[in-house]
């Protein structure tokens, strides 16, 4: 006996004819011109970012050492650029000296000093005279010394009023403050 089912499933397909008469009719392309892309959009203006210290090169100069009676001085660059640090061994304290310039007001300020470990700040005081100077003391024991000198190839020392300089950690620096030391 026959199934009904196949017989009513093939009751709904027609014959071919009629079929290709309902089917879509290909889709043929038909050729179009090229337009030309958009114009990227214009930059916009924005104002240069400031290099942070750690990407600036480093002031131009180098670092000399010389032994004095009562300590030891390391001296970078010159003119206006000099940079002093002075080992007094009888009271065991390291100075960071910067020649500044002469219409720099007299009194305190404060000097910032950056290396690969972080940033501090030491209080200075103004000397004037011939080749006036800001100078911050520190005992020999502060640990920002050792910062200073094994930063990572170079440090900043900021101030107000002055230029950012980018200073080389040289040896001649860890001689200064180990002969503090002791």
């Amino acid at each position: 006996m026959l199934s009904p089912v196949p017989l009513l499933l093939s009751a709904c397909v027609g014959p071919p004819a009629e079929r290709a008469a309902l089917a879509p009719a290909p889709v043929r392309a038909t050729p179009q011109t090229a337009r030309p892309a958009p114009p990227p959009p214009a930059p916009q203006a924005s104002a240069p970012t400031p290099l942070e210290w750690q990407y600036r090169p480093v002031a131009p100069g180098s670092w000399t050492y010389r032994a004095e009676g009562n300590g030891s001085v390391a001296t970078f660059g010159s003119g206006a650029q000099t940079v002093t640090l002075r080992c007094d061994r009888a009271s065991r304290r390291v100075s960071l000296g910067r020649a500044v310039s002469p219409q720099m007001p007299g009194g305190t300020a404060a000097v910032t000093l950056r290396t690969s470990y972080g940033a501090v700040v030491w209080p200075a005081t103004f000397t004037s005279g011939a080749s006036p100077r800001m100078v911050a003391t520190r005992a020999a024991s502060d640990t920002a010394l050792d910062q200073l000198a094994y930063s990572r190839g170079k440090f900043a020392l900021e101030s107000a009023g002055q230029p950012v300089l980018i200073l080389p950690a040289w040896a001649e620096i860890g001689r200064v403050i180990e002969d503090c030391r002791g």
